[in-house]
């Protein structure tokens, strides 16, 4: 496996004495702002109103939550208390519930006073556990790009949301190995699908744009003739929670790349830490999907002329509409999973983390 070393521009999520500061994803890619979190109630509005997205640094905001809960009163019935209101914050992403569980497990058996320093520690160490893991894929998915290159002399992936350094305290998930074949001399270029109704596809552009590597943004709508056109060499996109049988939950719009893929004979590989992998959850029927109501579809967040960012209505007042916030992919349109362990089958991720699978 060749090294990726690989270093945020800017800290999506970090420590700043007894408080925390995230660089807020809703003024991006208009303006670099960053917010300080010093209250449990902050973290978790931070993760509810999309400040912080992207199932790993969810997990790692909720971590950092309850640390913060704990600076504040570390008692049995704070603890719990942090704990319950942030699992609430956001349902499908399984990075949530697996950071809070790690947190759960090293708080519970200690006394109050032990507490406080030992949540910032393992806040950290969650971090820090997902910045290995990001540069992991990395690694294990640059062969990939380098076979399709080695034949075609340059690589053309498509991904769908942020699955990049954005969505993680690392380099990302799905541009994880990205970055590797840009930093290892590459010819690739990444078409970027705008993933309405939150447009996450800006945020990964303007990665791009910063990262210097080509990139082209299209309208969600465009993906499947671009496969269809032969524009494409393969797809990898990010997840928010991976069933025990491959099943996948990503961004709304995965599912119908997959499709438009499986019909092109465009490979399509989602790539995620270990901390996105359910194994309690049997199939996708399973995952619980959120809604996130109306307001969403109806309106449009851009920039005016001062470069301020701004919300514009789109749809007539009263204008009903659905919002669900992901999609599953079934096993058999995914050729296979990047992980910090290497890549694997869809329905073959328990002979590469054989602990959690019993």
């Amino acid at each position: 496996m060749t090294p990726f070393r690989f270093t945020q521009p800017i800290p999506t999520l970090c420590r700043d004495g007894d408080s925390v500061l995230v660089l807020d994803q809703t003024r991006l890619p208009w303006r670099s702002e960053q917010r300080r979190l010093r209250t449990l109630d902050e973290a978790a509005e931070a993760i509810r109103a999309m400040w912080v997205r992207g199932a790993p640094l969810i997990g790692g905001t909720a971590a950092y939550g309850v640390a913060l809960a704990l600076t504040a009163d570390p008692g049995d019935d704070a603890l719990e208390y942090a704990l319950a209101t942030l699992a609430a914050t956001r349902p499908t992403a399984v990075n949530l519930h697996w950071a809070l569980a790690r947190m759960a497990a090293a708080l519970r058996p200690l006394t109050p006073g032990a507490r406080r320093a030992a949540a910032w520690d393992e806040a950290a160490a969650i971090c820090a556990d997902d910045v290995r893991c990001c540069a992991a894929i990395g690694a294990h998915g640059l062969p990939l790009l380098q076979a399709i290159a080695a034949v075609r002399g340059r690589v053309r992936v498509m991904t769908h949301c942020n699955a990049g350094w954005l969505a993680t305290m690392g380099a990302g998930t799905a541009l994880a190995p990205v970055y590797a074949a840009h930093l290892a001399g590459l010819a690739v270029e990444v078409t970027v699908s705008e993933t309405r109704p939150r447009n996450q596809g800006l945020l990964t552009a303007w990665e791009l744009r910063e990262a210097g590597v080509p990139h082209r943004l299209i309208a969600d709508n465009a993906a499947g003739l671009l496969l269809a056109r032969g524009e494409i060499d393969l797809v990898i996109t990010g997840a928010d929670r991976i069933a025990a049988n491959g099943d996948t939950a990503n961004k709304v719009g995965t599912y119908l790349k997959a499709l438009a893929a499986r019909e092109a004979g465009v490979p399509f590989y989602i790539a995620a830490p270990h901390s996105t992998l359910d194994f309690g959850c049997p199939d996708g029927d399973a995952i619980p999907i959120e809604d996130r109501g109306a307001a969403e579809v109806c309106t449009v967040r851009g920039a005016g002329t001062d470069g301020e960012p701004a919300e514009l209505r789109l749809a007539p007042d009263a204008t009903a509409a659905a919002n669900p916030a992901f999609d599953v992919t079934p096993a058999r349109f995914i050729a296979g999973i990047i992980t910090e362990r290497g890549i694997a089958a869809a329905d073959a991720l328990a002979a590469l983390y054989p602990e959690d699978a019993q």
